[in-house]
């Protein structure tokens, strides 16, 4: 009986666990979820309703729930047919705090966290903490920050969340304090650390960092030393390895290289190999790798792109051009062969745009130099590229050439651009010694809706300035590149108190443009416009543009101290007159009326005319112009490679009121130094001249230098000659009638003041100015060197410099920045100068003006803005009006 009843126990047993063991499941039921949504459950879950599991079947579903990374614990239950998943979630991160980082951005460390899966609301993993504290630890390694520490803490928030606080101990930047290089025999250390980008600490270290050691920086500077021995011969050269060590402190590093020089090897032979397609003799040519030199890597290496780049010319664009050299270690000599695989010549399929956001695709596609459907030529399709970069809309161009799918003989041709501001608006307030309060604004697009064409307006406003003008230009009015433009403009202009010879002007006018492209780099241009221009001087005017004293209806008037006309006398007295009132004035005698003969006066005794005297002051002229330019720069704004060349003349037609010309040449040349270094030259040289009736140039149209795009370090219009100040006429009273008898003048005494007649050739009086014999007596106030005798500009300038144009650190988009050393020197000269002028030379090397210092350029979204620090280094003057720091704002240059 009990052997029975065990036997069902048993029985019964194994059919309870088959039971479990083995079931058909007829739905799953998912428990403890809170952001988890159901979906990513079920997805990660091998089993479905109606599968039928056993135990195994749960373990392995188990685990792959486990795998999600979402859970905490995961248990399988059964309820009835039912699957139950009673899942713990693992917590959720709800905030990331960052303790102690001073020396990298705390964006940029939760950049790094991101990538390591560490974000706010994120599924916290303890796995992970390992490797994020790996991460940050190297971001403060490549920092040169070796003693850097990450201690991360979790604190349990309610609702399952956490917060991670990260803490952080930066330590102190590791420097370079020993570089040590060891087997070098024939360059010496010095001349290998030069070429170092590492350098241990020195004292401008702190600005470069150039002392803080850098993995990437170390590859680089094992590769220019090892490409400094093979590009001179030493084609056994080697590495033999490179050690870096700390300090105990984890503050010093000492780096150790260990090289083999090996012996230096000649070229014995150049051969072309493969299959040149054109004539090889052609090739060679591009060959810089000669018979008998010294082996160079640079030289073999630049060959074989400069065949390469010939064979694409002629459509193979996919040409591999490899030059391998074989030594002779016996003779030291290697043979250098140059492998040449043409493939298949390469027409062009398409030609594409990308990121032209804002200019339409007809403006790049009509400076295209390679044609669609024509054979793939390297040099036209790089010449489209520097035709894009010149027209000053875009930051960048990339081009990228790309065979066909399915065609072994097409390419597309990609160009990417990265446009960027084509125009410049202008808008500033502020206050100048000469102008007083200033209001400029303005709006030049020369890329307007996308299409290539120019149009600007431009208003300011100042003490001395209005000014207004509307300009337009269509560079393609023609499908083969004939450019028409035009303009109009109105200014009104006071230079009584700006940095000039006071005067006024009205103008206004037009004119229209054409220019036509006469190759790849030149092109020729002429204008034609009417001008209508009003001159008025003022009170303070000068001898050059109208005549003191002034003779107007027989009397003569002269200048008050506020420069208002007073009127003086309409009759004169002999020198010998002069003298003897002087006297009587001195003993006190008086004299009566017709003691001295009176004569009137006629114009001729005032000496030259002044050119209002003799032209008028209102002119309307028909101006001419044409200019050639020449242009290989890279780029349409801040250029740095290439040179331009203009040539200009503007000549005013004879059915005007004026007749003169003007010529203008400038130029300039960019010269790569180094790789960061390029040497910019600089030159202008302008000439004017009268022709026909006009026997001076008008004195509106003189060159002027000084300040930006001439001589910096000096105020902008103050260089060359200046102006003759007004004459004060001598006059004394004809009549003196002593009623009280005291011997004393009163005003009631008096009669009107009689002019004075110079008839000494030699000088009237002492003190007085030296005037032709025959001519009204004057004085001019010699020593005024102030807005009365200001600036009078010349009919000749000379202009010149040198830059040094240099990469600023830190700075990632240098192309929209500028930095240069530079020297300027020139100045404004006259060779019709007037005889009481000052500074005023024909021209001559010795009366050059120079200066040196340090400007900057800066494209910005305002605008382009420009600075310079400036020091004078001619001899000093005392015309010269100085000016160290200068700087504009959203100004065309």
């Amino acid at each position: 009986m009990r052997f029975f009843c065990c036997l069902v126990v048993l029985l019964t047993s194994f059919a309870v666990q088959a039971q479990t063991q083995n079931f058909r499941i007829s739905d799953i039921r998912v428990e403890g979820l809170q952001r988890v949504s159901a979906g990513t459950v079920f997805s990660a879950l091998p089993v479905r309703v109606g599968d039928t599991v056993n135990q195994s079947d749960i373990q392995n579903a188990t685990r792959e729930l486990f795998k999600v990374g979402f859970f905490a614990d995961v248990a399988i239950q059964r309820d009835g047919e039912v699957l139950v998943l009673v899942l713990k979630e693992r917590p959720a991160i709800n905030k990331i705090e960052l303790e102690g980082n001073k020396a990298i951005k705390s964006e940029n460390l939760m950049d790094s966290l991101k990538k390591n899966n560490l974000s706010e609301g994120q599924i916290f993993q303890r796995a992970t903490l390992e490797g994020i504290t790996q991460a940050l630890q190297r971001e403060y390694i490549a920092q040169g920050r070796y003693g850097a520490t990450v201690n991360i803490e979790i604190e349990d928030l309610p609702r399952n969340q956490v917060k991670v606080k990260v803490k952080i101990k930066e330590g102190s930047v590791a420097r370079i304090k020993q570089i040590n290089i060891v087997g070098n025999k024939i360059f010496s250390d010095q001349e290998l650390l030069d070429l170092f980008e590492l350098r241990t600490s020195g004292l401008f270290s702190w600005i470069s960092g150039n002392d803080k050691y850098s993995k990437e920086k170390m590859k680089g500077d094992l590769e220019k030393i090892e490409s400094y021995y093979m590009d001179r011969g030493y084609l056994a050269f080697k590495l033999d390895s490179s050690q870096i060590s700390l300090s105990p402190d984890k503050e010093q590093i000492f780096i150790t290289i260990n090289l083999t020089e090996g012996d230096i090897y000649t070229v014995s032979s150049v051969e072309l190999a493969g299959d040149p397609v054109i004539d090889p003799e052609i090739l060679r040519q591009f060959l810089l790798v000669k018979e008998g030199q010294f082996f160079s890597q640079i030289l073999m290496t630049t060959s074989s792109e400069y065949v390469t780049q010939r064979l694409g010319n002629e459509g193979y664009t996919f040409a591999k051009v490899e030059g391998v050299p074989e030594k002779n270690d016996a003779d030291k000599t290697v043979k250098m062969t140059f492998f040449i695989d043409p493939g298949k010549r390469a027409y062009v399929n398409r030609i594409n745009f990308k990121g032209n956001t804002k200019t339409i695709d007809e403006v790049l596609r009509r400076e295209m130099r390679q044609m669609e459907g024509g054979s793939a030529s390297t040099a036209q399709i790089e010449n489209s590229k520097v035709h894009l970069e010149r027209l000053g809309f875009f930051k960048e161009v990339k081009v990228d050439t790309k065979e066909v799918p399915g065609s072994s003989d097409k390419v597309d041709v990609t160009y990417t651009v990265e446009e960027q501001a084509s125009g410049s608006m202008s808008l500033q307030i502020g206050y100048a010694q000469y102008s007083g309060l200033l209001f400029q604004a303005g709006i030049q697009q020369n890329n307007w809706f996308g299409t290539g064409k120019q149009i600007g307006f431009n208003f300011s406003h100042n003490r001395y300035q209005t000014s207004y003008s509307l300009n337009y230009n269509d560079p393609y009015f023609t499908p083969d590149g004939i450019s028409r433009g035009f303009s109009l403009y109105y200014t009104k202009s006071d230079y009584g108190s700006y940095n000039i010879t006071p005067y006024s002007t009205n103008t206004y006018g037009g004119k229209i443009t054409f220019g036509y492209p006469i190759s790849e780099i030149e092109r020729i241009g002429f204008d034609i416009g009417l001008r209508n221009l009003e001159v008025t001087p003022t009170g303070y005017s000068s001898q050059e543009i109208q005549r003191t004293p002034r003779f107007i209806d027989g009397f003569i008037y002269s200048a008050d101290q506020y420069g208002r006309l007073v009127k003086l006398s309409d009759s004169y007295i002999s020198t010998a007159d002069y003298q003897s009132i002087l006297n009587n004035q001195k003993n006190g005698i008086d004299y009566l009326a017709n003691t001295y003969n009176l004569n009137p006066v006629t114009e001729d005794q005032l000496g030259e005319k002044g050119f209002i005297d003799k032209y008028g002051d209102n002119f309307n002229d028909a101006q001419l112009s044409v200019f050639w330019l020449k242009s290989t720069l890279n780029r349409g704004v801040l250029p740095d490679r290439g040179a331009q060349q203009r040539l200009s003349g503007e000549v005013t037609l004879p059915v005007g009121d004026l007749e003169y010309f003007k010529l203008d040449y400038e130029g300039q040349f960019f010269k790569p130094l180094t790789s960061a270094l390029t040497l910019r030259v600089h030159g202008r040289v302008g000439y004017a001249e009268t022709y026909g009736k006009t026997d001076r140039l008008p004195f509106f149209e003189n060159f002027y230098g000084g300040g930006f795009g001439s001589v910096r370090g000096f105020e902008r219009n103050s260089l060359g000659p200046r102006s003759t100040v007004q004459e004060t006429p001598f006059y004394a009273y004809s009549t003196w009638d002593d009623r009280n008898g005291d011997g004393k003048q009163d005003d009631s005494e008096l009669s009107n003041p009689a002019l004075v007649l110079c008839q000494n050739a030699n000088g009237c009086s002492s003190g007085t100015l030296v005037v032709p014999n025959g001519k009204l007596l004057t004085q001019r106030e010699i020593e005024d060197y102030g807005r009365r005798r200001g600036a009078f500009g010349g009919n000749v300038i000379i202009e010149g410099g040198a830059e040094i144009l240099f990469p600023l650190p830190f700075i990632k988009d240098q192309r929209s920045v500028q930095s240069t050393l530079f020297l300027d020197t020139g100045n404004v000269f006259d060779t019709h100068c007037g005889a009481q002028q000052r500074n005023c030379h024909g021209v001559n090397i010795d009366d050059f003006k120079a200066s040196f210092g340090v400007g900057l350029t800066w494209i910005s979204s305002f605008g382009p803005m420009q600075f310079s620090i400036a020091k004078k280094i001619s001899k000093d003057d005392p015309f010269d009006d100085d000016k160290v720091f200068d700087f504009t704002l959203g100004q065309t240059f």
